[in-house]
């Protein structure tokens, strides 16, 4: 058996240095290396340079991709900072969707040898790239998620992450991310000029829209009015949920009807970073 490692960076494999923590190149590969029965062995595909997470974008996504299908059929460990990783794992779950590929990401609070949960992770993830299985997961804090609902709700704890249920949605009409497409998350918030919100459309492709609550926006003739020319521009606007859970209701509250007539998209229970992809990959 072989494992395909694609290596992006992040805290895992970091190592303290004279301005604080910095990329170790060949740490994380080493790691794996002592980790692997007898007849396993490891291919690994690293970044260079290696990325912080709040470097991570489409194109990195599309490399990651690249590199799954330049090894065919390999389970695949990808490491990855925690700050984007549920961006990532939104990207590749649906982007990947009905191609039978073992994906596991994994990531850490605290770099390898710190004695903090990296090992852990790690070995969770080797466990679960070996074992039977198609489809995307997060190995972190001794539970494997859903890579599709990933939420990081704690920027600091161990379990800093949660898993939504995503409904299953159309199969993607592209399996790469287009880089000459541009989209964003904008969040609602009272007091928001229409004019702000109008400068931010005028600038994209189309948007994911966080809204309140199951489905409600402002009363406010102006903003109505950019979201309803953005949309005649053909902009796309996909709505979810502010709220972590439940998602959307259409038709559950007045206050939220001039949204659908506007023709903003539905979002469901789509977490915003698997809304912002399914955007990209429409």
């Amino acid at each position: 058996m072989t494992l395909l490692l694609i290596h992006t960076g992040g805290t895992i494999g970091m190592a303290p240095g004279p301005h604080g923590l910095r990329p170790e190149p060949g740490l994380v590969e080493a790691a794996i290396a002592a980790r692997l029965p007898e007849g396993v062995a490891l291919k690994a595909h690293v970044f260079a340079p290696l990325r912080d997470s709040a470097d991570i974008g489409p194109a990195d996504w599309n490399a990651i991709l690249d590199a799954l299908d330049a090894h065919p059929g390999l389970p695949a460990l990808v490491t990855h900072g925690t700050d984007t990783m549920a961006f990532t794992g939104a990207a590749l779950s649906q982007a990947l969707a009905g191609a039978g590929r073992r994906v596991v990401m994994c990531g850490s609070m605290q770099p390898l040898g710190q004695g903090g949960d990296a090992e852990r992770n790690l070995d969770l993830a080797l466990a679960a790239a070996q074992a039977p299985g198609v489809g995307v997961d997060l190995a972190f804090d001794g539970r494997l998620l859903p890579a599709a609902g990933l939420v990081k709700h704690d920027s600091h704890a161990a379990d800093a992450f949660r898993s939504q249920p995503q409904d299953p949605g159309t199969p993607p009409a592209r399996k790469r991310f287009a880089l000459d497409r541009k989209f964003a998350i904008l969040s609602l918030s009272p007091g928001l000029p229409a004019s702000a919100l109008g400068a931010m459309l005028d600038a994209l492709d189309g948007a994911v829209l966080r809204v309140f609550g199951a489905g409600t926006v402002m009363n406010n003739p102006a903003i109505l009015a950019v979201l309803r020319s953005a949309i005649a521009q053909g902009k796309r606007l996909r709505a979810v949920s502010q709220c972590e859970a439940g998602g959307l209701s259409p038709g559950a509250y007045a206050a939220g009807a001039a949204l659908w007539e506007a023709g903003v998209e539905n979002g469901g229970r789509e977490t915003p970073e698997a809304a912002l992809a399914r955007l990209w990959l429409s």
